[in-house]
């Protein structure tokens, strides 16, 4: 399809509403699971750089690039490289939910809910394209 070019299609009022109250379901319950998904996600990230360690330990003779720095705490910083090949890492843990600060999580709630509301009071058995693309980023 060609930028620029609109699409005119209508939608039912219904199936918007269902998917709109679909959407603020998984808002509140992403929102409300990310601290849990985020403390295992810590968890398991912590695990991975334990893991990574002593991978990385056993695997001293190969390091190259190595130098030592010392910082004004008098902790000594150290940075070295490996080289490709050398240790296989395990993959490093991703996250199962982006963290969603609150103003934002009250922000798309309040608008979800707006929408719904407006859109439970039409008499019109179709949404416009126009009022579609209003709320499309939430479905």
């Amino acid at each position: 399809m060609a930028r620029g070019k609109a699409i005119s299609v209508k939608i039912a009022t219904t199936k918007v509403i269902k998917a709109l109250e679909s959407a603020l379901a998984k808002l509140e319950s992403d929102y409300a699971g990310q601290e849990a998904s985020e403390a295992k996600y810590k968890k398991s990230l912590e695990k991975w750089e334990k893991d990574v360690q002593k991978l990385v330990m056993a695997s001293v003779k190969s390091i190259e690039d190595f130098s030592a720095s010392l910082n004004y705490r008098n902790e000594v910083r150290v940075n070295f490289s490996i080289p490709a090949g050398t240790i296989e890492l395990p993959k490093q843990p991703e996250r199962e939910v982006q963290v969603m600060q609150e103003w934002n999580y009250r922000e798309q709630k309040e608008e979800i809910s707006n929408a719904i509301r407006i859109l439970k009071m039409t008499d019109e058995e179709v949404v416009s394209t126009s009022t579609y693309n209003a709320v499309a980023r939430y479905l």
